[in-house]
């Protein structure tokens, strides 16, 4: 029986009202999170990903934003409590990681004193004692010489130490909720996977729910339980990491996977890509937003559908096509963008 959700965000709508009109960021948004879940929400930019996070925080919050739904922290609900009431939430239970490490350190303070001043603004402790706390976390995160490394500043750490540096101070007052948001975006290759690899370790060890924000699909195929694909401000797909990998149902879906790079397949003279590019949420098309630039556009389009379960199977499954799971398959196999379900032991493997 699996746990309780520990957040829970139900029909999250966010707007926000300019010169031109309404731009609607987040339409309807709503999944679980429960203890030592990885949920990953995955999409262009543009797509409402990050909005989301922000808002489950406070951080939306504006005399021009329109804010509907509920985003609950067992049972609080995050959306009407005060803002000193949140204050009190971030950090303690709720520790984000920023997408920009090197804009989200002060560049004049020494990045130990940061975390210290997070630390103290939560807890009573003394400097001393909040310092020994910072290279705990230093040394826990995999930086080296953790005691003289709290004394530097921002620009004297490596973008791979800085994103540590931020991840600790994000865990300084183990929360039980940690926000990812594009946690690997501008690190080369090899120190994504130590950042990965981190963030995987510290999720099993402390039991963390963890929301990854990412475009990256290679990302969430290291860390996720579950992916939602987001497309112009609404969840298109949801499901399992292996039920988005191994049986796409939304043909956004496809499009993302088909820009990774295969070693299983015969490389390309070029990567697939998806035609055209993300519409102005100022000015959506009829139907759905994907339409103009999806190959298999056809009379139903027009009229969008909502989320639901088409696999008899996997009624968590949901997606937003008309295509018949069988259509779905045959379009897939012709276009080569994804093959069959592999077996349960190559899963294993």
């Amino acid at each position: 029986m699996s746990p309780a959700p520990l957040l829970s965000v139900s029909d999250l709508r966010v707007g926000f009202a300019t010169e031109e009109g309404v731009v609607q960021a987040v339409d309807g948004i709503s999944f679980d999170l429960r203890p030592g879940e990885v949920v990953a929400i995955v999409g262009e930019s543009g797509s409402g990903k990050s909005v989301t996070a922000q808002t489950i925080i406070g951080l939306t919050r504006a005399n021009n934003a329109r804010i509907e739904g509920s985003v609950k922290l067992e049972g609080e609900d995050l959306l009407s409590a005060s803002d000193s009431d949140l204050r009190r939430l971030r950090g303690d239970r709720i520790g984000m990681i920023f997408q920009d490490p090197m804009t989200s350190f002060n560049p004049v303070y020494r990045i130990g004193d940061q975390i210290v001043e997070a630390i103290r603004a939560h807890r009573e402790t003394s400097k001393s004692e909040g310092k020994r706390r910072v290279v705990e976390l230093f040394e826990a995160v995999g930086i080296p010489n953790a005691e003289r490394r709290v004394d530097d500043y921002p620009h004297e750490f490596s973008g791979g130490m800085r994103q540590r540096a931020m991840i600790a101070m994000a865990l300084a007052l183990e929360p039980e909720v940690l926000i990812a948001d594009e946690p690997t975006t501008a690190l080369d290759v090899t120190i994504q996977a130590q950042i990965l690899g981190l963030l995987e370790q510290l999720n099993r060890e402390r039991n963390l729910a963890t929301i990854l924000i990412t475009h990256d699909l290679g990302v969430v195929a290291e860390v996720a339980d579950r992916v939602l694909v987001m497309y112009a401000g609404k969840v298109v797909e949801e499901g399992t990491l292996d039920e988005i990998f191994y049986d796409p149902q939304h043909p956004y879906t496809w499009g993302l996977l088909g820009s990774l790079t295969r070693i299983d397949r015969p490389r390309p003279h070029r990567l697939p890509q998806i035609a055209g590019s993300p519409p102005s949420l100022l000015d959506l098309p009829d139907g759905c937003p994907f339409r103009p630039r999806c190959p298999h556009e056809f009379s139903k389009c027009p009229q969008y559908p909502g989320l639901e379960a088409r696999l008899p199977e996997a009624a968590d499954h949901r997606d937003r096509c008309w295509l018949t799971p069988e259509e779905k398959k045959a379009k897939r196999l012709v276009e080569g963008q994804i093959g069959l379900e592999p077996p349960p032991e190559v899963r294993q493997a």
